[in-house]
């Protein structure tokens, strides 16, 4: 596994004062979690794609102020083992089987995932009872379009951290996880550079098969679905028009100005809206007018096929 530099920041050095870590048997490998805080019941948090807990960076410290956090590498990423086999199964397999040991089965619990991660999360929560909530952000297995921005270029057989590499891990970040360039900062970089080199599981197939409605309709427990305004990954009205009126009526968020990586570029909105919808409170959509047409037009062709009179 390639190493990565070490990397001084003030936030991942208050993060390290914080974490306690667990390396938790799977059979077969170790699955890495961090916990953060003692200050209520558990929430975990799942990373995405290319991704480690440090997806969540900008969000541990809010939420560990009310919640116990549990934040893991799933398996195949960041310090974690892979797991048994190349699918999403053996992946959540493992996952489930390391937080039953760390989080007793019978204790209710929060999810929270974001991209490849929500995906991951919905299928823990139709597996594991006793979860309350489940929490989606930009999440994948949709099975809807999306909204390229651009192509992505190739980092591998780039010298990690020289300046080729940091102008393609700026470029790709741009194109697929951030929309406002003043957000790709040295921590980015860090983040998104330090995933690259670690990911050994490929979700890209997983997160575009589709899967996601099925898994939600197994969830009893409240739902929230969470992306930003400019995320690629997602058509907004579509989005809107497969979960309005379904899964046990769940609540919907556009955040203004932020792409798909919405809890790093926008982590003080997204850390509101979930301590407020964790602790009970609703949560009022806020959607642009394209994106209310859109859904409109979504929901009238499920209505009204194409070339089929009403």
């Amino acid at each position: 596994m390639n190493e990565v530099p070490a990397f001084d920041d003030p936030l991942l050095a208050r993060l390290r004062a914080m974490e306690r870590v667990e390396r938790v048997d799977f059979g077969g490998g170790r699955v890495c979690w961090r916990r953060f805080g003692d200050a209520g019941p558990p929430l975990v948090l799942v990373h995405g794609g290319h991704g480690s807990w440090l997806h969540w960076a900008r969000n541990v410290e809010d939420l560990a102020t009310r919640y116990t956090v549990w934040a893991p590498d799933l398996p195949g990423y960041g310090h974690s083992d892979e797991p048994p086999g190349s699918s999403v199964d053996a992946l959540v397999d493992a996952t489930l089987r390391s937080l039953d040991t760390l989080v007793p089965k019978e204790q209710p619990l929060r999810l929270v995932g974001f991209s490849f991660g929500g995906l991951v999360a919905a299928h823990v929560a139709a597996r594991r009872d006793g979860v309350s909530h489940l929490g989606l952000l930009g999440p994948a297995g949709h099975g809807g379009p999306r909204r390229p921005r651009g192509e992505l270029h190739a980092w591998r057989g780039l010298e990690p951290h020289s300046s080729e590499w940091n102008e393609v891990m700026r470029h790709n970040l741009l194109m697929h996880m951030l929309h406002d360039p003043a957000q790709v900062d040295a921590l980015a970089l860090h983040i998104h550079g330090n995933a690259c080199l670690r990911t050994r599981f490929h979700s890209k197939t997983v997160s575009r098969k589709g899967g996601l409605s099925t898994l939600l309709e197994r969830h009893r427990g409240k739902l929230l679905a969470a992306w930003g305004a400019h995320d690629v990954t997602l058509d907004p009205g579509f989005v809107m028009s497969s979960m309005s009126g379904r899964f046990n009526q769940p609540q919907l968020k556009e955040i203004a100005g932020a792409g798909h990586w919405v809890q790093f570029e926008a982590a003080k909105a997204v850390n509101e809206l979930l301590l407020c919808w964790l602790e009970g409170g609703a949560v009022e959509g806020e959607f642009s007018a394209a994106v209310r047409t859109a859904c409109a037009e979504q929901q009238a062709a499920l209505i009204h096929p194409p070339g089929v009179d009403p």
